[in-house]
């Protein structure tokens, strides 16, 4: 499948007005994300398996002469990621960012009482759907003329390697993650041994992303009132302080593979400093 290379008019493809993808767009640190991005003067498609009505029409009146499309996407479903790629072109012309942000927890519980079915649907939207996603995406960089296109794959709990108990399959996607990041970052660079290297017309960069943990339903479902007070009370955000701290992030200069992320080790002290030395307790 080619994609085809639209020219969309009074729309230059410069620093001050670039070309964003956002997976999982409909609400939370992804919705926040493009709002953020549109307060800065970018252009923005948004997809999402919810219905994108509202969103879109939030972000149109805080925006009203930004630019803003959104489609219905499975990002588990490879003809969905399709036409979410060709959508994307049509509407913004150059891709500049593609964040992969969707994604599912399957409740928490233990790994023998989750239905086969949720087991599916974490692992399709959560490793699949990445794949699938950054696929298409790698596709469309790689053919756009002296353009760089940066892909980032949101990491969360178990990207690490340390034990999620309760969120099992979740925490075993996210695992995952770095090694695609890495893999990708290889054959970028080095291609793959025994077969020629790919020859691309546009410059192609893949990261790793970490919000960390935001206030939404993805965190904060089958929680417990002990897990809202530690650790969700101490080191859980809002979406839209994520969003303001990653976006400048994302917009800077990124070498291939490079990590980003909203939790660092400073910011832990600081709130750990907040809440128990001033005491200062979370609204949320």
């Amino acid at each position: 499948f080619t994609y085809p290379t639209v020219k969309i008019p009074n729309r230059a493809s410069t620093a001050l007005d670039l070309g964003i993808v956002i997976t999982g767009g409909a609400n939370g640190v992804g919705y926040a994300y493009a709002d953020e991005f549109l307060s800065r003067g970018h252009s923005v498609v948004i997809c999402d398996v919810a219905d994108l009505e509202a969103p879109l029409s939030s972000l149109k009146a805080k925006h009203p002469n930004g630019e803003v499309y959104g489609t219905k996407c499975d990002v588990s479903s490879a003809s969905d990621v399709e036409s979410l790629g060709s959508f994307a072109v049509s509407n913004l012309g150059t891709i500049h960012h593609w964040i992969n942000n969707a994604g599912v927890n399957g409740g928490r519980r233990s790994l023998m009482d989750v239905p086969p079915s949720q087991v599916e649907l974490v692992v399709k939207v959560n490793l699949l759907g990445i794949l699938l996603c950054t696929q298409t995406a790698m596709k469309i960089m790689s053919s756009q003329p002296s353009v760089t296109g940066h892909i980032y794959n949101t990491v969360g709990s178990g990207v690490k390697g340390g034990g999620t108990p309760g969120y099992a399959c979740y925490g075993a996607t996210k695992r995952g993650l770095p090694q695609l990041t890495d893999s990708l970052r290889k054959e970028i660079e080095e291609g793959v041994q025994g077969y020629p290297k790919k020859e691309m017309k546009g410059e192609v960069k893949v990261h790793s992303l970490s919000p960390g943990m935001v206030f939404t339903k993805l965190l904060l479902e089958d929680s417990t009132k002990e897990l809202r007070k530690f650790p969700f009370g101490v080191l859980a955000a809002q979406p839209e302080e994520v969003a303001s701290d990653l976006v400048p992030k994302i917009l800077s200069s990124n070498p291939n593979g490079n990590s980003i992320e909203f939790l660092g080790t400073d910011k832990i002290l600081r709130k750990f400093f907040e809440r128990f030395v001033l005491q200062k307790k979370s609204e949320y």
